[in-house]
């Protein structure tokens, strides 16, 4: 891996079930993102795809990629477009860093009407949970 190298694209149907599933996986009961007619109220065209549904995504597309030695570090993403039903959001990634193990990529998920989330990942590279300084708790490392 080098700086500047890109990932291969993910193209990810945008579907109400989607929508629907990752809001109530992720606790996140707000009516926009499962009434459609209580979103068109509210001024969206339909339901949207939350934040979290998308951070998941995102932490997919990277460990998908780099495979199951690799350990999300930290996801710092912005939401722009939102995703609707019948879209579909195409996750794009390059290599900006490396630090040793560590790798930082940056991660565009672009949409019909525009980038839906912006952001950048941390990821170690060949760590597993039972090497040494490879779990992340409050305190810093394990």
């Amino acid at each position: 891996m080098n700086i500047g190298d890109t990932l291969p694209p993910l193209e990810i149907p945008v579907s109400r079930t989607l929508i629907v599933a990752g809001a109530i996986a992720s606790r996140d009961y707000q009516d926009v993102h499962h009434d459609a007619v209580l979103a068109r109220e509210k001024g969206s065209p339909d339901i949207f795809m939350n934040i979290l549904t998308t951070n998941g995504l995102v932490g997919r597309y990277i460990t998908d990629h780099l495979g199951p030695r690799a350990v999300l570090r930290k996801v710092a993403i912005r939401l722009g477009a939102p995703n609707y039903p019948g879209d579909t959001m195409t996750l794009t990634g390059t290599v900006t860093a490396l630090d040793g193990n560590t790798a930082e990529i940056r991660v565009v998920g672009a949409n019909g009407i525009g980038h839906h989330v912006t952001g950048t990942v941390t990821v170690t590279l060949g760590a597993t949970a039972a090497d040494p300084g490879t779990l992340a708790t409050p305190e810093g490392t394990a």
